[in-house]
């Protein structure tokens, strides 16, 4: 069955001295001038697994043959590679230079979890063509991403302007099939480009600011207006010292090391933000303002132009774009600036293909594909698939509404949100490949990013011991490892088998059982999903379960008991929320979705097991691994947590019988529910208080769990002063 003609050598050749079936001792790895880049990755991966399997360097008696190659064959699929075996040879084989690296990966991964000698003739082709990672980026405090009022954020505009640090993350993203880096700021231009016509506005050096952030926290707007505020710049500090030219040398070189790992980068903007200019040469954020639509252009162009490795540039129709004539004028305001900045750019680059993404936020799709018929390049759309919880349902209903007008010409890109789970190592691989496989299909999806809003995924400043070996903060990457790890290897090839993460967990942690390391994983991993799909808040804003929290003026702030009464379920899925229950049972209704009793019993279900499974591993875990305790203490942690919430439906229950009928035996149990609860909160925030500390988010504001057990405790007296007939069961909220 042929599938590609290895002809030309492109990346390696590597001898690994191992009669099979048996690993051998020693390794002997060569490099030919030739090699590209990607190749050159995957071999370095291969010797650093050798190495670290005890492998030494050197000729070996029985050396068996590993060679990693491109094929020409036009028939090939990007990023497809096929593993061929014949006795001691083993020959990857690319479509392209990305798919040889990747079979080169599956190799050294073989060579980690100990199956080298059971590798069988195979093939692989991506299941969605394009994985990517959605990165809110803090590039400078003149220059803010939506995100940048929280802790992570500040702490990491450093990192944003170290080559090392980049480094490791693009390594990480190769390493698990990510090919797509999206890089989201409000405005931010003044910090990566400099205009001719505008040459004030480019921003030497990088600044943050000393300022408090905690106590002015509901000053801040959550549409991005107003997030430079004038004490914040009376309390700067400078970061590094670098100039607006060394700058674009910095972001070609990240971007340059991007394409060497088979990754394409992209800048996304939401609109209309002039943060950096300062107000010079007449720039405002009105539409109207024709200095600011060619401050805009020119930029773009520029851009562009600066960075022949980017592949191309994503846009919001708002959050500041309010405008009398609806989505039509916000159309023509961004075709004015990108639209023409991306052509003007092009017209001296007229081989280039620059994608243009144009977010389906706060516009209408055919006024928007009308507006842009004219764009010199590929054109796709995208659409927040899940709203802001991607750990709620496996199959999201939202884009149903959309999917029809969507086309093959213009195809969907998903917004992926994970504003879930900023803390704990999340992974249950039943989870996220039925999320994969349940996204539309290729002649509607382009691909999808996924990251949050409200935390930076960058160096770990939340743990409490993130301090790797060489003295840094360990990247966020390292920490959720394997949900990472889940997301990009499935959607690269979803058939992966649950063999296949209990063998990594097996190697990453030998001192205990992996396949009921995993089990823990996946029975703790339930616990926010489904607490989200009973207790939904679509937005960031309106929903953070880890803290269950809200935003404190805009919203609930902490969820009361009254709240979880009150709630409203996840739209699409069949879940009940407790009015509708009540409702349905007054009603005398078959009841085919799952109810509130159904909804606590599965939570204390999955935090037993997790409970019961930890325990069973910590007998036999080895104390010196870090990493193993600290991965153990999360599981507990969403133990207590769905526990916790378990106690709170059961209390908001019988609140609501108590309520609407004033039997003060609802009234008893509700108490008892709610001092479990917070028996619960207590032992749950104990243990994330040794894990992690509090920190500032931009969407809820101060996330302290230990200090938040006094409004978990408020509940017991909500109930205990309850008035019969107090509210009524459909919230408005």
């Amino acid at each position: 069955m042929p599938f590609l003609n290895m002809i030309t050598k492109l990346v390696v050749s590597i001898l690994v001295a191992f009669a099979f079936p048996a690993m051998a001792t020693s390794l002997l790895l060569t490099s030919e001038p030739v090699a590209g880049e990607p190749g050159k990755f995957a071999a370095e991966e291969i010797r650093r697994a050798a190495t670290a399997k005890g492998m030494t360097l050197g000729e070996g008696v029985n050396a068996a043959h590993i060679s990693i190659s491109v094929g020409k064959d036009a028939r090939a699929v990007p990023q497809s590679y096929r593993i061929e075996r014949d006795g001691e040879t083993l020959r990857v084989i690319g479509g392209d230079t990305t798919g040889a690296m990747y079979g080169g990966l599956d190799i050294a991964e073989a060579i980690r979890t100990g199956t080298l000698n059971s590798l069988k003739n195979f093939e692989n082709k991506p299941h969605i063509a394009k994985r990517g990672i959605k990165f809110n980026i803090p590039l400078d405090l003149r220059t803010p991403s939506y995100s940048d009022n929280s802790t992570s954020a500040q702490a990491n505009i450093p990192e944003i302007w170290s080559l090392e640090f980049w480094h490791e993350f693009i390594d990480r993203m190769a390493r698990d099939r990510f090919n797509v880096l999206t890089l989201w700021s409000m405005h931010p231009f003044p910090s990566i480009v400099k205009v001719p016509e505008y040459p004030k506005i480019a921003l030497d050096d990088v600044w943050r600011t000393t300022a408090d952030l905690v106590e002015p926290f509901d000053s801040f707007s959550t549409r991005g207006i107003g997030m430079v505020k004038p004490w914040m710049l009376e309390n700067k500090e400078i970061v590094k010292r670098i100039t607006i030219n060394e700058k674009i040398a910095f972001w070609r070189k990240v971007m340059d090391y991007a394409h060497d790992r088979g990754i394409e980068v992209y800048w996304f903007t939401w609109n209309v933000f002039t943060y950096g200019t300062g107000g010079q040469y007449g720039i405002t954020d009105d539409l109207n303002n024709e200095a600011t639509i060619d401050y805009f252009r020119k930029s773009v162009r520029e851009t562009v132009l600066a960075y022949p490795r980017l592949a191309g540039m994503g846009i919001t129709s708002g959050e500041n774009m309010d405008h009398e004539d609806g989505s039509k004028g916000k159309e023509a305001w961004l075709w004015a600036a990108y639209g023409e900045g991306i052509s003007d750019a092009l017209k001296a680059q007229p081989q280039r293909k620059f994608r243009l993404i144009h977010r389906l936020h706060e516009t209408g799709l055919e006024p928007l594909l009308k507006q842009w018929e004219k764009y010199p390049g590929p054109f796709e759309v995208s659409y927040k698939y899940a709203v802001a919880h991607m750990y709620a349902s496996r199959a999201p209903t939202f884009i149903q509404k959309v999917l029809p007008e969507i086309t093959p010409e213009h195809r969907t890109w998903l917004t992926v949100r994970n504003d879930d789970l900023y803390s704990f190592r999340w992974g249950d691989p039943d989870f996220a490949r039925a999320f994969i496989t349940n996204m539309p299909g290729p002649d509607k999806l382009a691909g999808f990013y996924m990251g949050p809003d409200g935390y930076i995924w960058g160096r770990d400043f939340l743990s409490r011991d993130a301090v790797d070996a060489n003295g840094r903060r360990q990247l966020v990457w390292d920490r959720q490892w394997f949900s990472f790890h889940l997301w990009g290897r499935l959607s690269y090839d979803p058939t992966l088998p649950e063999a296949h993460f209990q063998r990594l967990l097996g190697a990453r942690h030998p001192s205990v059982s992996a396949e009921i390391l995993l089990a823990a994983s996946q029975a703790s991993s339930r616990i926010i999903p489904q607490v989200t799909r009973f207790n939904w808040g679509g937005i960031d804003v309106h929903w953070y379960p880890e803290a269950n929290l809200s935003h404190p003026a805009q919203y609930k702030g902490f969820y009361t008991v009254r709240h979880f009464m009150e709630g409203k379920a996840m739209p699409g899925e069949d879940v009940l929320s407790i009015s509708e229950w009540r409702k349905k049972l007054s009603e005398k209704k078959n009841i085919t979705a799952q109810t509130p009793p159904e909804v606590a019993k599965a939570l204390d279900r999955d935090a037993d097991a997790t409970l019961q499974l930890v325990t069973e591993l910590r007998q036999r875990a080895d104390t010196t691994d870090k990493e193993l305790t600290q991965t153990l203490g999360d599981y507990e942690a969403q133990a207590w947590l769905g526990r916790y919430f378990a106690a709170k439906i059961h209390g908001a229950m019988d609140l609501a019988e108590f309520n609407a009928s004033g039997n003060e035996a609802a009234q008893v149990a509700a108490l008892k529910h709610l001092e479990n609860a917070l028996a619960h909160w207590k032992q749950y925030s104990a243990v994330y208080g040794r894990q992690y500390f509090p920190q500032l988010l931009n969407r809820v504001g101060m996330t302290d769990i230990p200090a938040l057990t006094a409004k978990a405790a408020e509940d017991i007296e909500i109930v205990r002063t309850w008035k019969r007939g107090t509210a009524s069961l459909h919230n408005k909220k």
